[in-house]
């Protein structure tokens, strides 16, 4: 399997099943795109993301909540709601296999994306092309980060992720920092070559990334010292 990004603005995702895993699921697509769910009963963090606030109860502007439909959707019903709702990928999240098959089985049909999370993510036994994994994610700022363990071990998935977190830390802020240096540098006509090197260089200056975390103009003057070293060269 090859990690692909895709973007879900303004697009809609279903989710069949209000569980933990449904929940889950939906808290994951819900900072991005519509999100509907459709059970017969909701998982308490479902509730708390259809009212818009965040675990503790406080509104949260960032995610703009979730739809709940409470219904039960057999197996001979799941290809009804997606053509209702004509989503660009439907989540199987239920503890029935067979719902799960019908809503990949219907979801293939209409030639949409489809995740199923009860059955296991290893490629030989991916079902077809619209079958897709939502690996474990680590951000930071711009800077993302996919992990996935192939469905081997879903524990290791989240230790690793946990270590990341700590790797990363102030790489959103290196990363806005490089890509406006880039954008100078090449305004500036600085020929090609002579700018990726001092890109190069400046991310992976401890000097800026020990500024930065002082704060962003700390950053700024650490990294033209280190651009102008190479300029004069």
């Amino acid at each position: 399997m090859i990690p692909l990004y895709h973007d879900l603005a303004g697009e809609t995702v279903l989710v069949i099943g209000g569980g933990s895993v449904g929940a889950r699921k939906a808290s994951r697509f819900a900072d991005e795109a519509r999100v509907v769910v459709v059970s017969p009963a909701f998982a308490d963090r479902l509730v708390t993301l259809a009212r818009g606030t965040d675990d503790a109860g406080r509104p949260d502007a960032d995610r703009p909540g979730v739809e709940l439909v409470r219904a039960a959707p057999d197996a001979d019903a799941v290809g009804d709601w997606i053509d209702r709702l004509d989503p660009v990928l439907a989540v199987a999240a239920t503890d029935d296999e067979t719902v799960n098959a019908a809503v990949e089985t219907a979801a293939d049909e209409r030639d949409i994306m489809v995740n199923r999370t009860d059955v296991s993510t290893e490629p030989d036994t991916a079902r077809d092309a619209n079958s897709v994994v939502v690996p474990a994610t680590v951000e930071d700022g711009p800077v993302r980060v996919a992990l996935s363990t192939g469905g081997a071990s879903p524990a290791l998935a989240k230790a690793l992720r946990e270590r990341i977190e700590t790797e990363i830390e102030g790489a959103g802020a290196m990363a806005s920092l490089s890509g406006e240096l880039r954008t100078e540098l090449k305004r500036r006509d600085i020929a090609p070559e002579t700018r990726r090197e001092a890109i190069r260089r400046v991310v992976r200056s401890d000097g800026v990334w020990k500024a930065l975390q002082k704060g962003r103009s700390y950053g700024r003057k650490e990294a033209d010292s280190v651009i102008e070293e190479v300029l004069n060269r």
